[in-house]
């Protein structure tokens, strides 16, 4: 196994998986709050943080079953986050019988068609490389955080995205062409077997509350929404995530 991972506790495990432009520090004030119940799992994904850079197409969802395999975890929760989220979704819809719950942090959604002021907003990151420093304050200029570029937490935020857009530096062309599988999620959210918790603040972008009413397909499934948080509500609401994460996982 060439990614990296920490565990923490004991207990029932709970893998997490990191938002793009973070790594597993995304969860670092999350994990104490849950690692005296639980074996909790956070990895960096491939080309990030202190895991290898992918040298051709990454398959997330392939590197997040080749983890539980190493780990011998018959089955786990899978926690995402934004495109953890994204990732843990695709990895329930194809390997239920590994997941026994999934918590999705204000996820990615592939196959959903964001609106073109999602993607322009995207487009106006990336035209700012290889500035990083300009890449940073377009990424975190955005509403969705708000909250968080205003919190504690900022300067967390900020290095986990400087060192990402870094990192991606070093990748292959072809690494920035995930291998995801097909028809994407967005078509097969009724096949989700199962029980899901989604939780999102209510500060997002319109995007993402529109993703949330498409899980509303997901047959087992609840929601929580989280008065002033933003994109970053691991960073800045870690008690509530955490004890969401908690009631969920032990119900």
């Amino acid at each position: 196994m060439d990614l990296y991972y920490e565990i923490h506790g004991k207990g029932k495990p709970i893998l997490m998986i990191h938002s793009g432009g973070a790594d597993s520090r995304d969860w670092s004030l999350i994990t104490p709050l849950l690692q005296d119940r639980f074996q909790v799992i956070a990895m960096d994904g491939r080309g990030i943080g202190n895991s290898p850079s992918p040298v051709g197409q990454p398959n997330y969802i392939l590197d997040v079953l080749s983890l539980l395999d190493h780990l011998n975890l018959p089955q786990a929760a899978i926690v995402g986050h934004s495109m953890g989220g994204q990732i843990a979704t695709e990895f329930a819809i194809h390997y239920p019988e590994r997941v026994s719950e999934l918590v999705l942090i204000a996820p990615a959604l592939s196959g959903y068609p964001y609106s073109d002021e999602f993607q322009d907003y995207m487009k106006h990151v990336g035209e700012a490389a290889p500035d990083v420093e300009l890449m940073i304050e377009r990424s975190i200029g955005a509403p969705s955080y708000e909250v968080a570029r205003n919190s504690p937490q900022r300067e967390l935020m900020v290095d986990m995205l400087r060192r990402h857009f870094l990192r991606t530096f070093t990748w292959p062309a072809a690494a920035f062409a995930p291998i995801w599988p097909t028809p994407p999620a967005y078509e097969r959210l009724e096949e989700i077997q199962t029980r899901t918790l989604f939780i999102i603040g209510d500060q997002e972008l319109p995007d993402n509350l529109l993703v949330a009413e498409s899980f509303q397909r997901v047959p087992d499934i609840r929601f929580v929404r989280i008065t002033g948080a933003d994109h970053m509500v691991t960073l800045t609401h870690p008690e509530a995530v955490s004890q969401h994460i908690t009631d969920f996982v032990e119900d």
